[in-house]
């Protein structure tokens, strides 16, 4: 959400980043709307200050009674339209999107993102053709996306025998590299009550068909822990001395995939439910663009641990979505389709979530002012587990584990 003060000062800049972001709403609308809810608060006030002058000149005046009640009538004439064009202005406003950082490339879509840079060296296969991850896991009995259907329907997998050891291994490097960096282990919630949902900013647009909503609860599944991480201290007045907040957070994610159909069918690259640790930082307005710097620090310091080959994306604005005013992508070498995939974001949402939220934090001199909020992958679990299959995989059809992960997993290699 962005401050009304903002926009009435910067109209053209809200309407750029509306058109840049693709973004179709009516900012003149909003500030119509902004301009006539100013005037009938006025007018309320004015009728309720008259209403207690007139209180104070005597009850048994018969004159001054007619007056009040007529003052009366008029407030409550005037206050239904009060509501409604404040219900309104409030939908509205929760469907502008977050103004992109001066330094995000414009673009309309995906087909526009930058490459900042590529890291690693891609896998040589001189002495066999290499497989993809389903055939190396169909072939040791590691991912069964049959039985699975059979159970849950498709999008669905079970990981098996070395693949939930090289997990527990991902999680613990993850652990072990973050807390040094001062961030706290969480265990979030997976269910999100409405309101603390759509919170986070993702349900305007078509985000919402991708959540599990379950109507008898009013809850939703979290597509993602940053949802409930954020939303851990919504309505909270934080001390300026605890800034910033870092939390890792591990949790089931679900997601319905609704905008992916015919999209990597087979396997477990994208699927309804997965695991995945999330980094989620709450600063000061004047540290977060060095916190988001941090965030991406620690996404290639452990895809660099793992010596996977992947490269860094500058994502464009008609590809940022509604909360973020920067992102970063990374994408990682997917040997079988000769391409990179993405593994990771982060991103800068500034005070957009920590608005909708109410999250805020009391300075030095007791003023009150937003947070900025920060959210970055870790590790998608099941991706990083596909990488790691294809970009490690041997001659005999084995697959070595990575250095880092040995010490962790107990096991060299996968045969």
């Amino acid at each position: 959400m962005l401050d009304i003060n903002f926009i009435r000062e910067y109209p053209d800049k809200v309407k750029k980043a509306c058109k840049d972001k693709n973004i179709q709403i009516s900012v003149d609308l909003i500030l119509d709307l902004d301009k006539e809810k100013r005037q009938l608060l006025t007018e309320i006030e004015n009728l309720k200050a008259e209403q207690n002058k007139i209180s104070r000149g005597g009850k048994d005046n018969k004159v001054l009674i007619g007056q009040a009640k007529e003052i009366k009538e008029k407030i409550k004439s005037l206050e239904p339209n009060l509501e409604r064009i404040d219900l309104e202005l409030k939908d509205l406003l929760l469907q502008l999107p977050n103004i992109p950082f001066d330094d995000v490339p414009v673009g309309k879509d995906d087909s526009e993102n930058v490459i900042v840079r590529q890291v690693g060296r891609k896998p040589v296969y001189l002495r066999f053709k290499p497989k993809d991850y389903m055939e190396l896991g169909e072939n040791m009995n590691l991912i069964d996306t049959e039985r699975a259907g059979k159970v849950a329907g498709s999008r669905f997998g079970y990981l098996k025998k070395e693949l939930p050891m090289l997990e527990f291994a991902l999680i613990k490097l993850v652990m072990d590299t973050v807390i040094k960096e001062g961030f706290i282990p969480v265990i979030p919630p997976v269910m999100l009550k409405n309101q603390m949902a759509r919170g986070t900013g993702y349900f305007e647009a078509a985000d919402e068909k991708e959540a599990y909503y379950l109507p008898q609860d009013d809850m939703y599944l979290a597509g993602t822990s940053e949802q409930s991480l954020v939303s851990m201290h919504a309505n909270e007045i934080l001390e300026e001395k605890n800034l910033p907040i870092r939390y890792v957070g591990f949790s089931t994610c679900f997601r319905r995939e609704a905008g992916s159909y015919g999209k990597d069918t087979r396997g477990i690259l994208r699927v309804h439910q997965f695991d995945k640790l999330e980094m989620v930082i709450f600063s000061k307005p004047e540290d977060s663009k060095k916190e988001h710097e941090l965030l991406l620090s620690i996404e290639e310091k452990l895809m660099k641990a793992l010596k996977l080959p992947y490269q860094v994306i500058n994502i464009c604005t008609g590809d940022l979505g509604r909360p973020a005013a920067k992102k970063y992508d990374i994408e990682t070498w997917l040997p079988s389709e000769k391409k990179y995939r993405e593994t990771h974001s982060c991103s800068n949402c500034t005070d957009f979530q920590a608005r909708r939220l109410n999250i805020r934090y009391k300075d030095k001199n007791n003023k009150i002012n937003f947070v900025h909020t920060l959210n970055g992958t870790a590790f998608a679990i099941g991706r990083i587990l596909i990488m790691i299959m294809e970009n490690y995989q041997q001659k005999d059809g084995s697959i070595k584990v990575p250095k880092v992960l040995q010490k962790y997993a107990g096991i060299k290699k996968i045969q």
